[in-house]
């Protein structure tokens, strides 16, 4: 797999009756395999605009294109079922056992008995579910989580080129959301898939995006990178919604692999990944550690201490 670009020019959305347009001249492009965060408070046409891809919302005017096919060129069920679409409700069929529920989209496409299962299987696997265990299991005997997964696994069952998660962790708790949010950059890093990704949480947008696109009352306000949007907010709208005075935001753009020294047989007990951020190594430093153990895949590969810390945040400063 790999993804599409989106063009979208000029979107307008209003609603019958509404007082004003609920998404107001929006033009945004993402590249192929890019994971966009659409981000701002409830009411500011983030989610609208979202559905405008998949043509669940028609826009009043404007157009966009995948891949430069203009959507309107495909019936909307033919469009919906070559693009993923992940939402916080879920939707499972509750009469439907994992497996079919996420074999459906491809038994629609025609893909033969055996080419199914295999997908079944090989998405269960990616999204850290055992097949044998789960594949013939109903709905009602997931958890939450679980079953977030299984959307996520549902919406890319027929290899879409681009994926929309509608505030699709906004339902669980806060541990089972950062696997949730760790699973779903795991996904993209593997399959390449374009991600439009809403939410209303700054910190979830930052840990997420390759590009932010700030909206309010219809309308992008800024786009960028996070360290972009932390360092040159737009205007005090911006400033406020990712509070860019806040220094410990800026350790979630740096991985820890990316600041780490040498390895350190003198390490504090304990470790951590290295792909977690540098705000994930704050609480061992609280907690006085002076030197922490950075492994990846179980191996350590190098160490951290808070001074390590500080010269990577120098760094990203320097280069902002």
């Amino acid at each position: 797999m790999s993804g599409a670009t989106v063009e979208i020019r000029d979107v307008v959305v209003t609603y019958p009756g509404g007082d004003r347009r609920a998404v107001d001249g929006v033009s945004l492009d993402a590249s192929a395999g890019e994971l966009v965060v659409l981000l701002g408070p409830s009411g500011c046409g983030k989610s609208t605009l979202l559905r405008t891809i998949n043509r669940l919302v028609i826009p009043s005017g404007g157009t966009i294109a995948i891949d430069g096919e203009d959507v309107r060129s495909a019936t909307p069920e033919a469009l919906r079922r070559g693009i993923g679409y992940v939402i916080q409700a879920v939707g499972l069929f509750p009469h439907m056992s994992v497996g079919r529920n996420i074999g459906i989209v491809p038994e629609l496409l025609g893909w033969d008995r055996a080419r199914i299962d295999a997908r079944v299987d090989e998405l269960l696997g990616l999204v850290a579910l055992d097949p044998a265990r789960y594949r013939a299991r109903l709905p009602r005997e997931l958890s939450g989580g679980e079953q977030q997964r299984v959307g996520v696994a549902r919406a890319i069952a027929a290899e879409p080129r681009v994926l929309l998660m509608d505030e699709p962790f906004g339902a669980v708790d806060a541990i089972v959301r950062l696997a949730l949010q760790d699973e779903t950059l795991r996904i993209h890093r593997t399959l390449g898939t374009t991600i439009f990704f809403v939410t209303h949480d700054v910190d979830e947008a930052l840990r997420m995006a390759d590009r932010i696109v700030v909206m309010n009352s219809g309308r992008v306000v800024q786009a960028g990178t996070p360290l972009e949007l932390l360092s040159r907010p737009a205007d005090p709208y911006v400033e406020r919604l990712l509070d860019t005075n806040d220094a410990v935001r800026r350790l979630q753009l740096i991985s820890c692999g990316d600041a780490m020294a040498a390895p350190d047989a003198n390490a504090s007990r304990g470790s951590i990944d290295a792909e977690r951020s540098l705000r994930e190594a704050l609480s061992s430093f609280l907690e006085g550690a002076t030197r922490i153990a950075v492994t990846r895949d179980g191996t350590t590969v190098g160490s951290l201490s808070f001074d390590d810390v500080r010269r990577a945040i120098a760094r990203i400063e320097h280069a902002a």
